[in-house]
């Protein structure tokens, strides 16, 4: 069984992010959505809610789970079987630090490292735009999930409230 990990923080999943998750559930027989829980980074969204978010976004792919890692991502490879973690790139500025994890993850546990190139419709997306542009009351709906929008919303309607 081919399998893969996409690893994130997912604070919120966008649809660049599901653009890439889309594409490489083709490409393997599972793909695991790993949430990286990190204790230590502020976030707009807990652990749970981000992978709840995840969980509601992934529904139309069968063979897509999600699921959690706290420490290395090849500690959770080696723990999960998994030889492949995907990320996707949007710059070349992505692919320097990219780079440099990737190598460090293959000689740490051999795991490879495969780079897949957004779609251009989502180059400019990340999450913490989103939360830019929707905290001065922009509108994300071209750029998140209709329910991760309205988790958005909610939220900062409450932290203003």
């Amino acid at each position: 069984m081919r399998k893969a990990v996409c690893p994130g923080s997912f604070d919120p999943v966008t649809l660049g992010h599901l653009d890439i998750i889309g594409r490489a559930s083709l490409l393997y027989d599972e793909l695991v959505v790993a949430v990286g829980v990190n204790a230590s980074k502020k976030r707009m969204f807990s652990f749970e809610e981000r992978t709840e978010m995840l969980r509601e976004a992934i529904v139309d792919y069968p063979n897509v789970r999600v699921d959690s890692f706290d420490g290395l991502i090849v500690d959770f490879c080696k723990d999960n079987g998994i030889q492949v973690i995907v990320k996707g790139l949007r710059a070349i500025s992505d692919f320097d630090y990219e780079l440099q994890m990737a190598q460090m993850n293959h000689g740490l546990q051999g795991v490879e490292t495969m780079f897949m190139t957004t779609n251009p419709l989502y180059s400019f997306l990340s999450s913490s735009l989103v939360k830019e542009v929707a905290t001065y009351g922009g509108d994300v709906s071209a750029s998140v999930p209709e329910a991760v929008r309205r988790r958005l919303l909610t939220r900062l309607r409450d932290q203003n409230a």
